[in-house]
């Protein structure tokens, strides 16, 4: 019956998300039903291994959306990009360290709900290296939505409305059984390789991996359809979300207006970035806006086609960040979180 009331709680949430045009709604909806249900008495818990499927087809998905060709630039443009990525990773780990050190969140969750890295994989990641992964997603989903808002806001200001609607999405195409079996292959391997070989976020980061060598080499292609990914978001979000009692939430909560400003002061920062970019650089305002943007990628993606803007170099900035986040994030976490004294999260 939980299960069931779990079920229609999470498609009414996140429609109204869907409808209202918020970012990440398959996600947060049923992660936001999930907290109603656990604050109020439910024993429901996400099975793991399902959990475990979820992180794999998210993994899939990231890793058959970076191309290498977005990246071609590096050669050639390194010295742009090293500062554009650098100078955004380190604004946000020193916001980690400045919410740790004021012990609005614990060490390793603050640094981790501070990267500017796919929201998603920041979350599943973060658990592995000792974060409380319950307030990494409400500040790295708390930054997804500003950073969204701000974005959509300068560009809409920038250029207008954009002209006509987004072509809506087809949730159950036609099967691509090869493509479905390359997934479930990529997913089974990354798990027995995880669990043989303890890889930390291992069956998110090896079907990322796996996934991104085999579309870019042209070896196979990968098939995650709509209503698969829909699936895996809302076991992650009900995998988070199923964690969370009544004394996190008012933890949460006493946060939130440190958190938002702490993350309109990254805006803040980003934007000074992207002015010293396109004077660098010599490439248009918005076009290094949202380069510098702290994600979360796929949004940015969608404003960015909407306006007229270098959009491979857009994607190239955001790329390379998010690549050297997952390559950099747990020496990062573990160095600052070595340098402040230990707060026990909430619920401990």
């Amino acid at each position: 019956m939980q299960w069931a009331a779990l079920t229609v709680l999470s498609l009414i949430v996140a429609g109204l998300m869907e409808w209202a045009h918020l970012p990440a709604a398959l996600l947060l909806g049923p992660m936001a039903a999930a907290i109603a249900v656990a604050v109020n008495g439910a024993r429901a818990q996400a099975p793991d291994a399902a959990f475990l499927l979820a992180q794999g087809v998210i993994g899939c998905m990231v890793g058959a959306n970076i191309p290498a060709g977005t990246l071609a630039g590096l050669g050639t443009d390194w010295p742009i990009f090293l500062l554009g990525v650098g100078s955004v990773i380190c604004v946000s780990a020193g916001l980690g360290w400045v919410l740790a050190r004021a012990q609005v969140l614990p060490g390793t969750t603050a640094v981790w709900g501070a990267f500017p890295g796919a929201a998603s994989a920041m979350v599943l990641m973060s658990a592995s290296y000792g974060a409380d992964m319950r307030l990494v997603a409400v500040m790295q989903y708390l930054r997804v939505g500003m950073v969204a808002g701000s974005a959509a806001l300068v560009t809409r200001l920038w250029v207008g409305a954009p002209e006509g609607e987004a072509a809506a999405t087809d949730w159950f195409p036609a099967l691509d059984l090869p493509g479905l079996g390359v997934t479930a292959g990529v997913i089974a391997v990354s798990l027995a390789a995880t669990r043989a070989f303890r890889v930390p976020s291992g069956a998110f980061l090896l079907p990322l991996l796996i996934t991104a060598t085999l579309e870019n080499s042209g070896t196979a292609e990968i098939a995650t359809p709509p209503w698969l990914l829909a699936a895996a978001f809302a076991v992650t979000g009900w995998a988070v979300g199923l964690r969370f009692n009544r004394l996190i939430l008012r933890h949460a909560a006493r946060a939130l207006p440190r958190l938002v400003l702490a993350i309109a002061g990254l805006l803040v920062l980003c934007g000074a970035f992207a002015m010293a970019l396109a004077e660098l650089a010599g490439i248009d305002p918005l076009t290094a806006f949202l380069a510098t943007s702290p994600g979360g990628a796929d949004s940015v993606a969608i404003i960015a086609a909407s306006a007229d803007v270098d959009v491979p170099f857009v994607m190239a900035m955001q790329t390379a960040r998010f690549l050297a986040v997952l390559a950099t994030g747990p020496f990062i976490a573990r160095f600052i979180a070595a340098r402040i004294p230990r707060a026990h999260a909430p619920g401990e």
